[in-house]
């Protein structure tokens, strides 16, 4: 019938992940040279960076009023 489904529990908070993986990528193009390789590591370190500051943003209720 179905497939069964895999669930695994995350000791690490999805911020925690995407930032460790930015970091691992970004390392992994400093190892490179100049290139399209490199530039891709690099552009999908900085889409791991903004996913994780984009879910900062939404736990913390997205945009507050500036007036009290």
């Amino acid at each position: 019938m179905g497939q069964i489904r895999r669930r695994v529990r995350h000791t690490n908070s999805l911020e925690a992940r995407l930032v460790e993986r930015a970091r691992e990528l970004r390392e992994q193009a400093a190892a490179l040279a100049p290139g399209i390789e490199r530039e891709a590591l690099l552009k999908l370190a900085r889409q791991a960076e903004a996913g994780a500051s984009m879910t900062e943003w939404l736990r913390a209720g997205g945009l507050q009023s500036s007036t009290t």
